[in-house]
This record gives C-alpha cells, sequence and structure tokens, in this order.
C-alpha cells in the first residue's frame, strides 16, 4: 500500500518542507525561492536595503531645510526706491521739454540733483490724481527734495516759466512774444530772425523765411535762453511734427512739394476753427487748384495786410500784393501762418468731397458746396448777419 504522505520517487519519509516535517533553512538564509525559483541573495537584499535606507535620509535631511529655510529666511520684500528725506537746499533751474514722459522727467531732476532716483519720483506721480499733468516749462526747485515735494512744485503751472505759442500765430507776432518774454527790445527777434536764418535749420525751400516752421508749442525758458535758441527749437518741433505726418512722402503723392503742403497748411489753420473743417477747406484748396480757379482766400489779403478781420471789401481784393488770391491763381509765395498738428494733417489727409466754395456763417457754422449759387446764398446769410451785429454794436440814435 502506498504511503499517501509519500511522494512517488522519493524515499525516507517526509520532505523538508513539507506538512508536518520542521523546516530546514540554510544558516543565516532566507526562507522560500526567491523570483523565478532562484533563491534570494542575502548580499543584494542587504545592499539594496540600505540604499533605501539612505534615500530615505536624504530626503528627510533636504526637507528638514527647505521647512527651515522657508521659516526662517527674510523674505523678498520689494525694495523702497531711494529718496531723499527734509526740505531740501540750495536751487536748481529744471526744464520740462514739450511731450516729456514722467521717467523722462524724474531722469532730469536725478542729474540735477533734485530727487534720489526716478522710480521714487514716479511712484510719487503714479500716487497723485494729477501726476502726469505736469506742464512744460522752466522750474526752480532745491535740489535734496523727497520725490513728493518735487512733483508737488512740478504740478503748480505758476511756477513754470515757459513761452506758449498758439497754433496759426504769424511770425511777426511770435517775434513780438519773444521779445516781450525775454525781455528784449522790440524788433530784437525778428532781426534774429533775419540775420541769422541761416542759422535756424530752415528746409532749402524756405529761403531763410522761417514763416510756416515755428511750430506752435510751450517751450521752457530758461536765464540763458535766447531768441536765436528760441527759434531754432520752434523749427526743430516743425521738422519733428512734419516728419511723423509723413509730409514729404504725401507730397510726392499729391504732386506738390512739402514747402507747398506747409503752405496749404497754414491756409486752412487761417480760415477754421477745428480739425473737421480744416480737412475741407484743404480738399477745397486742392479742387481749385486742380481746376485752375483762385482761391479767392480773405486770410492771404489779411496776411499782406497785416491784420486779422472776418470781412474783405471789393476795395480789398483788388490789393496789389502777391498774396492776393483774388488776383493771382494759385498758392500764395509763402505760408501765412505756423499751423500746428490739425493744419498738418488737413494737408496729408484732406476730407473727401468736390467742394469749391465755403463760407463761415457763423462760429462753428462752416458751410461748403460745389454750387456757386448755393454760396451766394451762404454769403447772403453772412452779411445779413454781420450786418445786425454792427446795429447791435452802434449807439441808439436820438437823445435820452
Amino acid at each position: 500500500m502506498t504511503d499517501p504522505y509519500t511522494a512517488p520517487g522519493l524515499t525516507g519519509g517526509l520532505t523538508p518542507g513539507h506538512l508536518g516535517a520542521p523546516v530546514q533553512e540554510p544558516e543565516g538564509g532566507v526562507p522560500g525561492p526567491g523570483p523565478g525559483g532562484e533563491p534570494y541573495d542575502p548580499r543584494r537584499l542587504r545592499s539594496g536595503l540600505a540604499c533605501c535606507l539612505s534615500v530615505l535620509a536624504l530626503a528627510g535631511v533636504l526637507g528638514a531645510a527647505v521647512l527651515a529655510g522657508y521659516l526662517w529666511w527674510p523674505r523678498n520684500e520689494p525694495v523702497r526706491a531711494a529718496d531723499f528725506g527734509g526740505s531740501g537746499s540750495g536751487s536748481v533751474q529744471v526744464s520740462v521739454v514739450q511731450g516729456a514722459t514722467l521717467t523722462q522727467i524724474g531722469q532730469v531732476l536725478v542729474k540735477q540733483g533734485v530727487v534720489a532716483s526716478t522710480r521714487a519720483f514716479t511712484e510719487a506721480a503714479a500716487k497723485s490724481p494729477a501726476g502726469n499733468t505736469i506742464q512744460p516749462g522752466t522750474y526752480t526747485l532745491r535740489q535734496r527734495l523727497p520725490a513728493a515735494s518735487a512733483l508737488n512744485v512740478l504740478l503748480d503751472p505758476g511756477n513754470a516759466n515757459a513761452l506758449t505759442i498758439p497754433e496759426g500765430w504769424r511770425a511777426e507776432r511770435i517775434y513780438t512774444a519773444v521779445d516781450q518774454k525775454l525781455n528784449l527790445a522790440e524788433g530784437t527777434t525778428r532781426g534774429v530772425a533775419e540775420q541769422q536764418a541761416g542759422e535756424l535749420g530752415l528746409p532749402p525751400e524756405a529761403k531763410g523765411n522761417p514763416e510756416g516752421y515755428l511750430f506752435p508749442s510751450t517751450y521752457p525758458v530758461t536765464g540763458e535762453t535766447g531768441a536765436l535758441g528760441l527759434l531754432q527749437q520752434m523749427v526743430r518741433q516743425a521738422a519733428k511734427a512734419q516728419q511723423a505726418d509723413e509730409l514729404e512722402t504725401v507730397a510726392g503723392a499729391l504732386g506738390r512739394s512739402p514747402y507747398e503742403l506747409v503752405t496749404i497748411a497754414s491756409l486752412v489753420q487761417g480760415e477754421a476753427d477745428n480739425a473737421e473743417d480744416m480737412a475741407k477747406v484743404a480738399r477745397v484748396v486742392l479742387n481749385r487748384l486742380a481746376k485752375q480757379m483762385p482761391l479767392q482766400f480773405d486770410s492771404t489779403i489779411n496776411y499782406a495786410l497785416g491784420r486779422s478781420t472776418l470781412t474783405t471789401t471789393a476795395t480789398d481784393t483788388k490789393l496789389d500784393s502777391p498774396f492776393n488770391t483774388y488776383l493771382h491763381q494759385g498758392l500764395p509765395p509763402t505760408p501765412i501762418a505756423n499751423p500746428g498738428r490739425d493744419g498738418l494733417q488737413a494737408a496729408v489727409q484732406p476730407a473727401e468731397g468736390d467742394w469749391l466754395y465755403f463760407v463761415t456763417v457763423a462760429k462753428g457754422d462752416t458751410r461748403f458746396t460745389d454750387s456757386f449759387e448755393q454760396h451766394q446764398r451762404n454769403v447772403a446769410e453772412f452779411n445779413t448777419r454781420q450786418a445786425a451785429r454792427a446795429a447791435d454794436r452802434s449807439p441808439a440814435a436820438g437823445g435820452g
């Protein structure tokens, strides 16, 4: 009879590891077979365990270091901008040019020793509701001022020493304004413009005449400012504005010279008081030139006579002058005023239309038409309004 606990082919009773038999282990070994039936290598096991323990220990050390750094390392607080304290000392003149940014103004202040850093100044300006309203001019400030104190001086227009030239002023009026601002004898600036024309920076086509190139803007004035320097600044500003409006490129496309476009800009500046009407007047000029019609602009006669009026008489239209556009076809020989940005933009971007006539019937009411009959009616309305205004200004008839 076969023993149910004896496997075939085995003798000597119970095999090691079988149920009911004691387990025999190699000395220092691991029970059971390893993967694939191979026994575990004790040395490999010890090595892997040591590696795991080392990694865990290193991770613990790094984690502790990170935590300690987070808890104890100083936070990255924003670095405060350098700034002065107190009320400052001494004094210096600082000029703010037209169009200067807050950063550019801050840089000038730092260079002049007024504030400690550009950042302190721009931050002070950012906190002020009026921080971006600094007017061009020359300001007298103490040195080593807190940025906020320097800003307060610059925000007061009464502290700015500057000369403002409005759009459409003629050269003669600008010369007078410069004389008065610089406390010069009457006629000094005109003499400088005539005698030192070659130093003004005018384009060759101007032939030494700055009319049209004294750009309307606000210019800083210091104790060292002279008439020539101011005129040079105005000419430079005109060149920048013309370049920004691509005057030369547009002139070529229109079949005109840049000087002719400056002349057209001066005409529209003298005939209209808003950008929309200026663009329409520019189109009237181009339409009339294309049809070889005389411009018949009152503003050119006024320029020849050195006056500014709303009415032109029949006698005026017979004036013997190259600026009389009733008698002479084409553009006047030179600009008749100094146009600003609106005038220049109207000349380079005239409105689209077939208008040939216009008249300003009342303030803000300029009427454009291509019909001569309609234009005559508009002129009649203008004359009626002017007569009524004249009657209102005349003394009342009768006694009492």
